[in-house]
C-alpha cells in the first residue's frame, strides 16, 4: 500500500475545480480532503469496483481506460488537474465502467463519495465548476472516441502527446512505447514506427520509458484536429460563470 503523503498546508489550488472555491468556503470543504500520492501505473479502480472516493488531482493524469474481454483495452479519456475522477452520474456510489489508472504521477485531493456531494453542496463555486467540467468531460471523451475511429495513429499519437504534455510542467512525460500503445489501442509495432518517425524529423526524443517534446510547434502540425477541439472545450471549464442549477 502507497504511503500516504501529509495533510496539506495550503488550499490546493492548482486544481482547477478548487481553485474556485472562495477562501471563506474553503475551511468546511478541507476537512474532507486527504492529499494521497499518485504513482505511475497505479490503479485506483477496476471495472465493477464501488467508486467510494473522488481524486482530484493536484499534479499527473489519471486515465480511464475500457478493458475488453479478450484484454485488449483503450483510453477513453485522462483527467488531469483540471477534473476530478471517480464522479458519480447519479450522486450516489456507482461501479466503475472503465479502469481509472495513473497515467503520469503525481498526487490528488481524495475524498469519499457522500463527502465530495457535501463539497458541491457547500459551495456554489465549487457546484459551478464541477458541472461544467462534467459536460466538458462528456464532450472530451465523444471527441476522443471519433478520433480513435477516423485517424491515423500519427496523427492520434502526437494529438495524444500534446493532451499530456498541456497537463504537465516539463517537456519530459515517463511513458513507455507498450503504455502509449495501450492508451491508443494500437499495437505496439504502430506505435514503435511513429516513434521512430517522430525521433527521426526531431520532433520527440524517446529513450528509457520517456518521451521528450523537442519541438511541439511540428508536433501541432502534425495532430489531428481533435487536439485542437478538446483543447477549446477544457479552455471553457475557465469561466467563472455560475452555473443556474448551483445558484443559491
Amino acid at each position: 500500500m502507497a504511503m500516504q503523503l501529509p495533510a496539506h498546508d495550503a488550499w490546493p489550488d492548482t486544481n482547477y475545480l478548487l481553485s474556485r472555491v472562495l477562501a471563506e468556503d474553503q475551511p468546511k470543504l478541507a476537512q474532507w480532503m486527504t492529499t494521497v500520492p499518485l504513482e505511475l501505473g497505479q490503479v485506483l479502480y477496476e471495472p465493477g469496483q464501488r467508486l467510494e472516493h473522488v481524486y482530484l488531482p493536484t499534479a499527473g493524469i489519471i486515465s480511464l481506460i475500457v478493458v475488453m474481454p479478450d484484454g485488449r483495452c483503450a483510453e477513453t479519456a485522462a483527467i488531469g488537474c483540471e477534473g476530478a475522477a471517480g464522479m458519480s452520474a447519479s450522486g450516489f456510489v456507482d461501479t466503475a465502467f472503465t479502469r481509472f489508472q495513473v497515467q503520469l504521477p503525481g498526487s490528488a485531493q481524495r475524498v469519499t463519495a457522500a463527502a465530495f456531494e457535501d463539497m458541491v453542496d457547500d459551495s456554489v463555486r465549487f457546484c459551478s465548476a464541477v458541472s461544467r467540467y462534467r459536460d466538458v468531460l462528456t464532450r472530451t471523451t465523444l471527441q476522443s472516441v471519433a478520433c480513435n475511429a477516423l485517424h491515423d495513429v500519427r496523427r492520434r499519437c502526437a494529438r495524444w502527446i500534446l493532451l499530456t504534455h498541456d497537463r504537465t510542467d516539463g517537456d519530459r512525460l515517463p511513458m513507455t512505447q507498450e503504455f502509449l500503445a495501450a492508451m491508443l489501442g494500437v499495437k505496439r509495432n504502430a506505435i514503435s514506427k511513429v516513434a521512430r518517425d517522430l525521433q527521426a524529423e526531431g520532433i520527440v526524443e524517446h529513450r528509457r520509458g520517456k518521451i521528450t517534446v523537442v519541438d511541439r510547434d511540428r508536433l501541432l502540425s502534425i495532430a489531428c484536429d481533435c487536439y485542437e477541439i478538446i483543447h477549446a472545450e477544457v479552455e471553457k471549464l475557465l469561466s467563472n460563470v455560475l452555473s443556474s442549477e448551483c445558484d443559491d
